[in-house]
C-alpha cells in the first residue's frame, strides 16, 4: 500500500488485508465435513488437508467424533483455535444459522459452497438477506454461496470441491461458473497454464468483482485478470476497481448473455437481471477492460499480455515465408481492428537491398519459399526499428529450404522490441515443435494459425486503444472553477415541471434547459393562436418550423405535430389549425397547447447528429451519440458511453460511430469544429450527472457545420411522482465533487479557489512543481526525487486522474489578476485505506506561497472531506526535522507520536 501523506510513497511489510483471512487463512473450519464418498464435503477436506498450506484444518460435523481421521467439533464456537475462515458445505437453510456461530466466535471470513439460494426463487432470496444481514453484525466477508470454492496454488490452499488443483502460475481467474471452472481445470492442466488464484464467486453475495480485482491488483504473484462473468453486481465497484488496476495488469472478460436469449438464460441461473449488452461494452471500453468472445481468446489474452508490450497503435508489420498465409492474417487483422503498417521508405529501400528479386514488395513482407534465418531475422530487424510499425507477426511454413528451429533461434533476438509486441505463427507439425519452443521459453507467443495471431493483435490494440484514452490528458475547460455549476437554474426548470404532475417536458422547456448548459439551441417561440405563430414567424424571418408544443402526446409524428420550411402567413396559420386538429381528434378537446414556431435551419453543409441519455438497470445514466436526422432508427450508426466524459473521452465515443468521418470532413467538405463538440458533450454529460431526476434525454437532431453547433429538436422525460429522490439512479462511474470547490483568500490578501483535482490540471501541475525547492520535496516524498521524474505524464496521470470514491485531492488555484494565468499553489489529499474505514493523508505547498496559511486550510478542508466521506480516522507520517509540517498538524488538531523505529512522527486524528 502506497504512504502518499507527507511521507514515503510506499513501504514494504503492508498488514494483513482484509481479504486475506479468506486467501491466506491460518485457520480454516470446515462446517460440514463428512466422509461421505463423493460429496463436497468430503472433497473440500480432503483437498485442503492433502496438500498442507500452513493453516490448521478443524472438521465441523455435530454428529462425527472425527473426520477423515481428524477430530471433528459440533460447532463453530467448539474449536478451541480462533478461525480465520470458515467453509460452508451445510443444506441452505441452515446456513444462517452458521453464519451466526462464525460471528459471535469472530470468525472474519466464509466461503459458502451450498447451493439453493437466489437461484432456488425467492425463499433463496430471502436466506441471503438473512445471511448478509447476520454476517454484517460481525463485518464478516463471504464469498458464495452456490459456488466452487477458492484455491491459491502458490501457497498450496484448496477450498474447493474440484477433482484435480490448479498448476501454480501468474493468472487470476475469477469466475461465476463452477461447472465452467471444472471445465476450465481440466483445459488448464492439459495447456500447461497455471493460476495465481482460482476463484468462483457464485452469486456474489458480499465478495464481488471489485473486492477480488483490489486484491489480485496487489498480489504479486498475479500478473493478468481474467474473468467470466454472467452478471455484474457492484457496477461502480466493479469499474472503479478495474480501471485502477488494468494500467498495470491487463484484466480480461468474457461476458455470458451478449444475445437476448442468453442474458434470459444467465439471469435464471444467477438470479440477476442483466442490463444491455451495449451499455456493458461502453463500461470495459471505459475502464480500460477487454472483452473477448471465447474461453480460448481469455487465455491466449492473459499469456499474450503478460509476455509482450501493449502496441501503441494499430499498425502490424508481417514477415512470411509464404503469400497465402500472409493474406489470411491480413483479412483476420483488418476485420478485427487492426491496420497494416506503411513501412517508411527507409525501411523499404533496406527490405530491397538484401531481399532476392521477387519479394512482394509490401506489406506483408513475403521474403519466399527459401528464406534462411538470417534472411527472416534481418527482415523482422528492420521492420522493428521503423516508426510507422507497432507489432510484428512473423509467419513460416514448413519448406525445403526453411530451417524452422535455427529462424526461431535468430528471432530470439527480437522478442522484445520496446512498445512493440513481437508474435509467431508457426505452422505444421512436429517439425516446427522445437521452435515453438524456442520462441515461447524466449517470450514470444506462438500460433498455429495465421488468422489467430493476427486477431490477438488486433486484439492487444483494442486494449490499448482503450487505456490510452483513459489517461490522455484532456483539453482544459474554459470555465472558472469559482463560477459553480448552472445545476440550481436547471433545477428550477424540472420542479415547475413536476409540480404540475408532468413527467414530459415541452420541446421549449427542453430547449431551456440546454440553453442553461450552454447547449445552443434554436430559439423557440411557443403560441397559442394562428396570429401569435405568424407575429412570432416575421419575427424571426422566413422560412419557419411549426411544431407541436405539448406535454399529453409523446410522439410528434403521432398527429403529425411538425410543418418544415414555412415560407409565409397562410402557410404558418394552416399548419397551426392541421396540429390542433390533430391533437384534438388524437387527445380529445382541451389537450392543445398551442405549437412552437423556431427560424428554420437548413442542413446543406453540414451533419446531422443525435445525442441522448437513458438508463441502464446496472449503470445508470448512460449517455448516446450517433447519426441523427429522420431516419436514425433505419441507420442505427450509434456509440454508448458512461457520463461524466471529458474531452478526450468524448472524442473517444465519437469515434466508435461511422458519421465521426463526416464530422472530419470528408470529399473537400470542411471539418466540423471538433473541439468545440466535444466540450458539448462534456457539457451534456455534466447536465445528465447533475440533475438525476431526468430520466430520458433526446436531442435530434443536433445541427453540426464548419461554423457552428445548434440543436434543432430536444425532448426531456422526467421520473414520476412515484420516485423519491433517495430512489434516483446514480453515475457508475463517480462525478467530478463540485460540492468540494470553496473560494479562499490568503493572509496577504490574495484570492484563490480550493478545488477537487481533475485530469485537465495536470500541465498546471507540471508548473506547479517547478516551483519546490530539493527540501520541500524531500520532506513530502522522504527522499529527493528529480523535477523529470515528477512531472513525468505516466505518474502525474495516476495523480491527475483519480477515481474520487477511493481518493481526493484538493488543489489551490490562483489567478493572476494582471495576466490571467492560474496556477496551483498547493495539493492536499485523502486517500482511503482498501479494507478500513482509515486514510493517510499528504499536503504539498509552493515554496513561494507558504506562511500564507495556505497547508493549514487545504488540511482543514481535506479532513471535512473525510467526514463526509464517513472516514473514521486520518493518518500520516512525518519526518522529525519538517517542523512547520508538524506545526500545521498540531494547529488542526493531530495528536502526534514520535514512532523511534521508523525514525518519523505518527500524526493521527479521529473524526
Amino acid at each position: 500500500m502506497s504512504r502518499l501523506f507527507g511521507g514515503r510513497e510506499s513501504e514494504e511489510g503492508a498488514p494483513r488485508r482484509p481479504l486475506d483471512v479468506i486467501f491466506a487463512p491460518r485457520t480454516v473450519a470446515v462446517v460440514g465435513a463428512t466422509e461421505k464418498v463423493g460429496s463436497p464435503g468430503r472433497a473440500v477436506l480432503w483437498n485442503l488437508i492433502s496438500n498442507p498450506f500452513g493453516a490448521t484444518v478443524f472438521p465441523v460435523n455435530p454428529n462425527r467424533r472425527n473426520v477423515l481421521g481428524i477430530k471433528a467439533y459440533e460447532d463453530v464456537a467448539s474449536v478451541p483455535d480462533p478461525v480465520d475462515l470458515a467453509v460452508i458445505l451445510t443444506p441452505a437453510a441452515k446456513v444462517p444459522g452458521v453464519i451466526s456461530e462464525c460471528v459471535d466466535a469472530h470468525v472474519k471470513g466464509a466461503v459458502v459452497i451450498s447451493a439453493g439460494f437466489r437461484e432456488a426463487g425467492p425463499e433463496g432470496v430471502r436466506l441471503e438477506h438473512e445471511v448478509l444481514e447476520r454476517a454484517r453484525r460481525g463485518r464478516m466477508r463471504i464469498i458464495g454461496p452456490n459456488c466452487l470454492g477458492v484455491m491459491r496454488p502458490h501457497s498450496g490452499m484448496n477450498a474447493t470441491f474440484a477433482h484435480r488443483p490448479a498448476r501454480p502460475g501468474s493468472v487470476g481467474y475469477i469466475s461465476q461458473s463452477g461447472a465452467l471452472d471444472m471445465a476450465v481445470l481440466d483445459w488448464s492442466r492439459k495447456e500447461n497454464v497455471g493460476f495465481s488464484a482460482f476463484i468462483s464467486v457464485g452469486s456474489m453475495l458480499d465478495v464481488g468483482w471489485g473486492d477480488l480485482i483490489d486484491f489480485l491488483g496487489d498480489d504479486p504473484h498475479t500478473k493478468s485478470i481474467v474473468i467470466y462473468m454472467e452478471s455484474i453486481g457492484d457496477a461502480r465497484a466493479f469499474l472503479s476497481a478495474s480501471r485502477e488496476v488494468a494500467l498495470t495488469k491487463p484484466i480480461i472478460v468474457i461476458k455470458a448473455g451478449r444475445t437476448d436469449a442468453a442474458a434470459r438464460v444467465a439471469a435464471t441461473h444467477t438470479g440477476a437481471l442483466a442490463g444491455s449488452d451495449e451499455v456493458l461494452e461502453a463500461a470495459f471500453r471505459r475502464v480500460g477492460v477487454l472483452r473477448v468472445d471465447s474461453i480460448a481468446d481469455v487465455f491466449d489474452m492473459a499469456d499474450v499480455l503478460s509476455k509482450q508490450p501493449r502496441p501503441r497503435g494499430p499498425r502490424l508489420a508481417i514477415v512470411t515465408n509464404a503469400g497465402g498465409p500472409g493474406v489470411l492474417a491480413t483479412d483476420a487483422l483488418i476485420e478485427h481492428g487492426g491496420e497494416l503498417a506503411e513501412p517508411s521508405e527507409d525501411s523499404m529501400r533496406a527490405l530491397d537491398l538484401f531481399l532476392p528479386r521477387g519479394w512482394s514488395g509490401d506489406n506483408p513482407v513475403d521474403v519466399l519459399g527459401d528464406a534462411d534465418a538470417e534472411r527472416f531475422g534481418k527482415a523482422v530487424e528492420i521492420l522493428a526499428a521503423d516508426d510507422a510499425v507497432d507489432g510484428l507477426l512473423t509467419i513460416l511454413t514448413p519448406q525445403a529450404a526453411t530451417d524452422p528451429t535455427a529462424v526461431a533461434g535468430r528471432l530470439k533476438r527480437h522478442a522484445k522490441v520496446l512498445g512493440k509486441p513481437v508474435l509467431a505463427c508457426w505452422m505444421g507439425g512436429e517439425s516446427i515443435e522445437e521452435g515453438t519452443t524456442i520462441l515461447n521459453e524466449a517470450g514470444v507467443p506462438t500460433y498455429p494459425h495465421p488468422d489467430a495471431a493476427a486477431r490477438v493483435f488486433a486484439l492487444m490494440w483494442r486494449s490499448s486503444y482503450n487505456l490510452q484514452g483513459l489517461y490522455e490528458t484532456p483539453t482544459r475547460p474554459a470555465d472558472d472553477p469559482a463560477a459553480g455549476s448552472p445545476r440550481e437554474q436547471a433545477e428550477a426548470v424540472l420542479a415547475a415541471v413536476r409540480r404540475e404532475g408532468r413527467t414530459i417536458l415541452t420541446e421549449a422547456e427542453s430547449k431551456r434547459l440546454l440553453t442553461i448548459y450552454e447547449i445552443p439551441t434554436v430559439p423557440t417561440t411557443v403560441v397559442h393562436t394562428p396570429d401569435e405563430a405568424v407575429e412570432a414567424a416575421e419575427g424571426f424571418g422566413w422560412p419557419v418550423a411549426v411544431k407541436l408544443n405539448s406535454t399529453t402526446i409523446t410522439h410528434k409524428s403521432d398527429v403529425g405535430g411538425v410543418r418544415l420550411n414555412l415560407y409565409d402567413a397562410d402557410a404558418v396559420r394552416g399548419a397551426f389549425r392541421s396540429i390542433e386538429r390533430s391533437v384534438e381528434a388524437h387527445a380529445g378537446p382541451g389537450h392543445f397547447q398551442g405549437v412552437g414556431v423556431q427560424p428554420m435551419v437548413q442542413p446543406e453543409g453540414g451533419v446531422e447528429v443525435l445525442l441522448g441519455s437513458s438508463l441502464d438497470p446496472e449503470f445508470g445514466p448512460v449517455l448516446l451519440f450517433g447519426s441523427g436526422g429522420r431516419h436514425v432508427e433505419v441507420v442505427g450508426d450509434r456509440a454508448l458511453g458512461l457520463p461524466p466524459l471529458n474531452t478526450t473521452l468524448a472524442r473517444r465515443m465519437m469515434e466508435q460511430t461511422r458519421v465521426y468521418a463526416a464530422l472530419k470532413g470528408v470529399r473537400g467538405q470542411a471539418s466540423v469544429d471538433m473541439a468545440a463538440l466535444e466540450r458539448l458533450l462534456v457539457r451534456f454529460s455534466d447536465l445528465v450527472v447533475e440533475l438525476p431526476w431526468i430520466r430520458e434525454i433526446d436531442v435530434n437532431p443536433l445541427f453540426a457545420s464548419p461554423d457552428r453547433l445548434i440543436v434543432l429538436d430536444a425532448r426531456v422525460i422526467v421520473h414520476g411522482p412515484l420516485i423519491h429522490a433517495d430512489d434516483l439512479p446514480r453515475p457508475a462511474i463517480r462525478p467530478y465533487p463540485a460540492q468540494y470547490t470553496f473560494p479562499w483568500t490568503s493572509k496577504k490578501g490574495e484570492p484563490l479557489v480550493i478545488r477537487p483535482i481533475r485530469p485537465e490540471d495536470e500541465p498546471l501541475l507540471v508548473k506547479f512543481h517547478a516551483t519546490l525547492s530539493e527540501r520541500s520535496v524531500s520532506f513530502r516524498y522522504f527522499h529527493a526525487m528529480k523535477y523529470s521524474t515528477r512531472v513525468a505524464h505516466e505518474r502525474l496521470t495516476r495523480i491527475c486522474f483519480i477515481d474520487y470514491d477511493r481518493e481526493m485531492a484538493l488543489v489551490a488555484d490562483h489567478k493572476d489578476p494582471e495576466t490571467g494565468e492560474r496556477r496551483i499553489m498547493g495539493v492536499g489529499r485523502l486517500s482511503k485505506i482498501r479494507g478500513t474505514e482509515d486514510a493517510e493523508f499528504a499536503l504539498l505547498v509552493s515554496d513561494q506561497f507558504q506562511g500564507r496559511g495556505l497547508g493549514s486550510e487545504l488540511l482543514r478542508r481535506i479532513l471535512q472531506v473525510g467526514r463526509d466521506e464517513h472516514v473514521a480516522r486520518v493518518v500520516g507520517d512525518i519526518l522529525p526535522e519538517n517542523v512547520e509540517m508538524l506545526r500545521v498538524c498540531e494547529k488542526v488538531g493531530f495528536k502526534l507520536t514520535r514512532d523511534l523505529e521508523d525514525a518519523v512522527v505518527r500524526a493521527e486524528m479521529e473524526l
